[in-house]
């Protein structure tokens, strides 16, 4: 089982010199370099680009072994625990603006910029200047239909399914949880080994929605404004739930090594608060983008 923390609750652990942020950098440079040469047809562009990227994440697993071992003998105290909560609340905050960003975007596509574009309100620009003819409904492609005629996803098909999917997730997760804080292990590893599967299969789901939209719908990211938002707003939640599975993963290897007790497991707990906000941040997109 996890060593206690640290009796002296004013010693501060503070690490030695780490040279990951170092290899961090330059990992993400490279990443970057490549991309930007990928993008602008140099040859060597996309081997650079998945280079760094694998750099990137061995810095991030060798990074965050060295806290884990860290964590496992001792050397973290109550008030190192709180500067974990922090960060992670912190980061959490960060993840809440990067999505209100993408729905402000889809508001101001569909609510603002259709109604100026199809001419309505006093002052405003008309069609006719731009596109005669122009329809100002949502769905959209903009106007003279960028990217050819499309058709939606309907809500109540896989949508719903996903939605059922994450929902039953953040129950099993909970169960998880409270089985760790009675400190019977072998329910925790159930329990969160059937969220891990729910979330890879909420993942499938979602990369079966995908291939049906391009070769059947002809919903692609050139479906002008609303091919582009529902690609971007769902992507990057598919990217985060990936994320959190690996992170949920990660946490099944700690408890069946027995990394946490009763009362000193906060990386689990930190686990699941970003599985539950990537629930949340769904529901949204399943009203916003689906239904309504």
């Amino acid at each position: 089982m996890a060593q206690t923390h640290s009796p002296d609750p004013n010693a501060y652990f503070i690490p030695h010199h780490s040279k990951w942020p170092f290899v961090g950098s330059v990992a993400m440079f490279i990443t970057m370099l490549g991309v930007a040469s990928w993008l602008n047809d140099v040859t060597w562009g996309m081997w650079m680009f998945y280079a760094g990227l694998f750099g990137l994440c061995a810095t991030l697993f060798m990074w965050f072994g060295d806290v884990i071992r860290e964590s496992v003998r001792g050397q973290y105290n109550s008030q190192v625990d709180v500067s974990f909560r922090m960060g992670m609340v912190w980061f959490i905050f960060s993840e809440v603006m990067f999505f209100a960003a993408f729905f402000g975007a889809l508001f101001y596509a569909r609510s603002l910029s259709l109604p100026w574009l199809g001419g309505s309100g006093d002052g405003v620009m008309t069609n006719s200047l731009l596109w005669d003819g122009f329809g100002a409904a949502w769905p959209s492609a903009g106007p003279g239909q960028v990217g050819g005629e499309f058709q939606t996803i309907p809500a109540w098909g896989l949508p719903l399914l996903n939605t059922l999917i994450l929902l039953t997730s953040g129950v099993t997760l909970t169960i998880a949880h409270h089985a760790l804080k009675a400190g019977r292990r072998a329910q925790v590893l159930f329990w969160l080994g059937t969220t891990i599967a729910l979330g890879v299969t909420f993942a499938f789901v979602q990369g079966y929605e995908y291939v049906h939209a391009y070769r059947d719908l002809n919903l692609t990211l050139g479906s002008g404004i609303y091919g582009s938002t529902f690609f971007m707003l769902t992507g990057f939640h598919g990217a985060h739930v990936l994320l959190g599975t690996i992170m949920l993963a990660v946490m099944w290897l700690r408890v069946a090594r027995g990394h946490f007790d009763r009362d000193n497991h906060f990386a689990f707990e930190a686990s699941a608060w970003y599985w539950h906000f990537v629930d949340v941040v769904w529901l949204g997109l399943f009203l916003f983008v689906y239904v309504v």
